[in-house]
């Protein structure tokens, strides 16, 4: 069995870290905190008192279910595969074969950059990644690990005497 390289999955600390979504979560956390204690503080509990509570646990219902999306997904790292391990209760095991990967792309904003997150995109020909790309959200240290895969499938197609050819259509080139 081909010893683990890495193995990761989706950051939740990162996600409210680095990204506006996950500081929106945050600044609304602390608005609940202070409108809590403003109203502790005026000794009334009218309606609007009730905003406090209701912030909070709209708050924490969103950071909840970004941690278990997080935690339904890990990814697994070899020298010749990427191993995608699915589900909480249901679980399933997918693979992509390194040496297949055509493309690994990195995109990050400026608020991902501070927290060192982005999102990794692979292409492929492997069935898992014929139709679509698969795209890894909020990826702790994702430049690392792009360096990583990059250094691998250029490995992987080395041991097995595989090469990249793009053939482009001749008539689309004239027009």
């Amino acid at each position: 069995m081909p010893q683990t390289i890495d193995r990761f999955r989706s950051s939740t600390i990162g996600w409210l870290r680095g990204t506006l979504a996950g500081w929106g979560t945050i600044l609304l956390l602390l608005a609940s905190f202070i409108a809590s204690f403003y109203f502790l503080a005026q000794g009334t509990l009218h309606g609007t008192a009730l905003l406090a509570p209701g912030l909070f646990v709209v708050a924490l219902g969103i950071v909840a279910a970004k941690c278990f999306a997080n935690l339904a997904v890990a990814y697994e790292l070899t020298d010749d595969r990427l191993i995608l391990h699915r589900g909480i209760v249901m679980k399933s095991i997918d693979e992509v074969e390194l040496y297949r990967i055509k493309d690994v792309r990195i995109d990050f904003s400026l608020i991902n950059q501070t927290a060192d997150l982005g999102t990794i995109t692979l292409c492929s020909s492997d069935e898992t990644t014929r139709d679509q790309p698969l795209v890894m959200r909020d990826i702790h240290r994702a430049r690392a690990r792009r360096e990583t895969m990059r250094t691998l499938v250029n490995a992987a197609r080395q041991n097995r005497g595989v090469r990249e050819i793009d053939l482009a259509d001749d008539d689309l080139a004239l027009r």
